[in-house]
């Protein structure tokens, strides 16, 4: 038996002002993408804003619907739009935003497991380290290098991959 640690390295900001401006502006628009979101049941809004290496921005929110599972996070709604308009296109880095009327969030809201494997999916695709800002509005900021920070232990089969 081996006993391993895993460790990360990741940023911390005390605010949104102690960003680079295009991290910033990363943040401020996955702050206007909560605007689309659709969660009358939670009432938790969450936003997304992807840079990809293009310079385009594309942003994504969560969607409810009555039938629970049914619903997508705002990670996912973003990265299956680049998926299927953007096939070929890398993504550089990505801020995600949570809000919600019912309390004050007070620290940065991580994405779930289920986001988690799909960003590792879009980075392993890509062959390119994808940057994770998760920024709490008037708040921390945290930001990763890279998706396999969050999830070192992704879900991979090389024998179901597309082969060329």
């Amino acid at each position: 038996m081996k006993l391993l640690n895993l460790n990360i390295s990741f940023e911390q900001y005390a605010g949104i002002d102690e960003l680079k401006e295009n991290d910033a502006e990363l943040c401020k628009l996955s702050e206007q993408a909560l605007v689309g979101s659709y969660s009358p049941y939670s009432k938790f809004r969450v936003g997304t804003a992807i840079r990809l290496a293009s310079g385009e921005i594309i942003l994504g929110s969560n969607q409810e619907n009555l039938a629970y599972p049914s619903g997508l996070c705002a990670e996912r709604v973003a990265l299956f739009s680049i998926g299927s308009n953007y096939p070929d296109a890398v993504i550089e880095s990505m801020a995600i935003t949570a809000q919600t009327d019912a309390f004050e969030i007070l620290k940065p809201v991580t994405s779930c497991g289920g986001c988690l494997q799909v960003m590792a999916e879009f980075e392993r695709k890509q062959s390119a380290p994808i940057e994770v800002i998760f920024y709490c509005l008037n708040g921390e900021i945290l930001k990763v290098p890279s998706v396999q920070s969050l999830l070192p232990f992704s879900f991979v089969e090389d024998r179901l991959a597309v082969k060329a």
